[in-house]
This record gives structure tokens, C-alpha cells and sequence, in this order.
């Protein structure tokens, strides 16, 4: 059975067969190929369960494991499938898209605040960067209203591959100061938003994201909250 992440080829999939790899020695179960989105760049962990035989094991989240693969967390203990078990790994959807609509979402507060970030985290219902920002904005209205109006025109949000070469040529690509693009397998991947003379964004990034910026809704930009002399968090929510 291939190795393939299948969060990263299509992050609307909610269900997919697997065979269990083995275990960790912490009680995780590693799953091939890779359903559950596993906890990192700011994005959780996707929760769901996975059935076999009868049985239904309850997932509380997924780590990243060798490989990349994702190593499954029981929700409580309770009897593991068996190494070699062929499974059916359903992730919980509604979770999984409220965050690709903030991950998303969260693409698009850097482009109206085209400032370099320093973190940022991910909810179901909220979402906030931290920003290199010493002073806060000068108007928080026109920034909700810049946010929104990237959600209406229902921007196309794709992927492309560039080798490492080419982002150490082009180190504006990468926003996040903290959290640098995982380098090692000769790749990275980029999030475009918009096309051509449209695209608006284009970063690396490994989360799931929604297809077209219209699927986000609407967003209420949140507090600003003063984090250090250089510092200011800026927190979103979905409407």
C-alpha cells in the first residue's frame, strides 16, 4: 500500500481505507496511507475514528510520525486494531473543515497585513497571526472589509512544487519567521491564491485549505493585542 498523504492530494476526503503499520510505544496507531491531517504549522490535529472488524476506535488527534505519516491518538484507552488490520479511517469533517476555512482565512490576514509573521494558530471557530507590527492598525474597519472582500471574489486556491533551490532563490515566499518550510525531500509545496493577474498570495505551506475563498464566509477581524515591543496578535473569527 502506497505512503501517500492523502490530507495533503485532497483535504475533502473524510474517508479512506488504510493498513495498520505498527504502534508507538505511547499507544499511537500508525495508519498507511496518511488520512488525519497530523498536528503542525499552527494547524491541529484531525480528530474522527477508525473502524475494523467490528470495532470503532475513537481518534483524539494525529501527530507527525517517520515519513511524514500520521500516528493516531486514541481518544481513551481501548483495545488497538492489530498490526497488518486493514481499516477504514474516517476523520471528523466539520472539525476538519472549519479549520481549512481559518488556515485559509489566515493566508488572506497576510495579505492585508503585508507585515512578516512570527506565529500564528488555528481553531475551529477563530484563527490569529502574530505580526511584526510595532504599531497597531490604523483602521481595524477597512482591514475586515479588505479581508471580506478576498472571501467574495471567490478566489481559486491551488497548489504548486518548487524544488529547495528554488526557495532559497526566492526567500520573500515564506512569511512566517517562526515556522520555517520542511525541507529534506527535495520539494516544497506552495499555496497559490488567485490566478494569474489575479493571484493575491502565493506561500508554502503543508495544511489543508478550502478550494475557492468564497467557501470561508464571512470574517470578523478580532482583537489586537499588543505582544511585545515588535510584536501585535491579530485575531479572526469566522462569522
Amino acid at each position: 500500500m502506497s505512503n501517500a498523504l492523502l490530507y495533503r492530494e485532497d483535504a475533502y476526503r473524510r474517508e479512506a481505507p488504510g493498513r495498520v503499520l505498527g504502534h508507538t510505544e505511547e499507544g499511537g496507531v500508525i495508519v498507511s496511507p496518511s488520512l488525519f491531517y497530523p498536528t503542525g504549522g499552527g494547524q491541529p490535529g484531525d480528530s474522527g475514528w477508525l473502524e475494523w472488524d467490528g470495532a470503532r476506535l475513537p481518534i483524539a488527534t494525529a501527530v507527525k510520525g517517520e515519513d511524514g505519516l500520521s500516528v493516531l491518538v486514541p481518544a481513551e484507552p481501548a483495545a488497538l486494531p492489530p498490526k497488518g488490520a486493514h481499516v477504514v479511517q474516517v476523520i471528523d469533517w466539520e472539525r476538519r473543515h472549519r479549520h481549512m476555512r481559518v488556515h485559509t482565512a489566515l493566508h488572506l490576514l497576510s495579505v492585508v497585513i503585508p507585515l512578516p509573521v512570527t506565529g500564528g494558530k488555528i481553531g475551529t471557530e477563530t484563527g490569529r497571526l502574530d505580526f511584526m507590527m510595532p504599531d497597531p492598525p490604523e483602521d481595524r474597519d477597512a482591514l475586515e472589509a479588505a479581508l471580506n472582500d478576498l472571501v467574495d471574489r471567490d478566489l481559486e486556491v491551488s497548489e504548486d512544487w518548487i524544488t529547495e533551490d528554488e526557495l532559497a532563490a526566492r526567500p520573500e515566499l515564506v512569511k512566517t519567521l517562526s515556522v520555517k518550510p520542511p525541507r529534506g525531500a527535495g520539494q516544497v509545496r506552495l499555496v497559490r491564491i488567485g490566478r494569474g493577474a489575479g493571484q493575491v498570495d502565493l506561500q508554502p505551506c503543508g495544511g489543508t485549505h478550502v478550494a475557492r475563498t468564497g467557501e470561508i464566509g464571512a470574517l470578523r477581524l478580532g482583537r489586537v493585542e499588543n505582544k511585545g515591543k515588535q510584536n501585535r496578535r491579530v485575531n479572526i473569527a469566522l462569522e
